[in-house]
């Protein structure tokens, strides 16, 4: 047997990832805030605002991915929606290099963020300085945060007018796949809304 591959071990993968789905699923809380959260944007977006957003790592990705089908398409043509993420490398070695990696998201909160404008902020353990710092800056302008967290939400859950916080303390991929199904979901709850 090729010790390399295991079957055994991916299949575990896709079992723990359906077993978390289907806790989701029943967990009243979870699906409460994530219907917020669709409100909050859809409210944003349909009085003229934008929705920014950003995250590090696989989270900048989700971020990078939530505003792109929002200024693109996702599942039916319609007109764009008015969304950005910061994932600008050169605004943020610019910045990071001038002001600090911290300051690398809320520099540009400050720069291009407007009150009533959204702010999805995500970061799975909810402790990522420059997150929260980009949090308290949109807090400071007027601008709704929306955060996806994990682990109990960590210091983010508090900064945000809502938190989507999926229960799972283990490894930060199971919180990533359902942090892009909550997206496509938000998504959807957008298009269906005001397409």
């Amino acid at each position: 047997m090729n010790t390399i591959f295991d079957p055994m071990r991916i299949r575990d993968h896709f079992e723990e990832s359906a077993q978390l789905a289907q806790d989701l699923l029943r967990d009243e809380g979870f699906l409460e805030a994530l219907g917020h959260g669709a409100h909050l944007l859809i409210d944003s977006l349909k009085s003229g605002h934008k929705v920014m957003s950003c995250g590090n790592g696989g989270s900048m990705c989700d971020a990078m991915h939530f505003a792109e089908e929002l200024s693109g398409r996702y599942r039916n043509d319609r007109k764009p929606f008015a969304a950005m993420s910061f994932s600008d490398p050169s605004a943020l070695t610019c910045i990071g290099n001038d002001y600090g990696y911290e300051h690398v998201f809320a520099r540009q909160i400050a720069a291009l963020g407007r009150p009533g404008d959204v702010l999805l902020a995500i970061s799975t353990s909810g402790n990522s300085a420059n997150i929260l710092a980009a949090a308290k800056e949109a807090q400071r302008l007027g601008i709704h945060v929306l955060s996806l967290t994990g682990n109990g939400g960590g210091q983010l859950a508090a900064l945000a007018d809502v938190d989507v916080c999926v229960p799972w303390n283990g490894y930060a991929d199971r919180i990533q796949e359902v942090h892009i199904r909550c997206i496509h979901a938000w998504i959807d709850a957008i298009e269906r809304a005001i397409a």
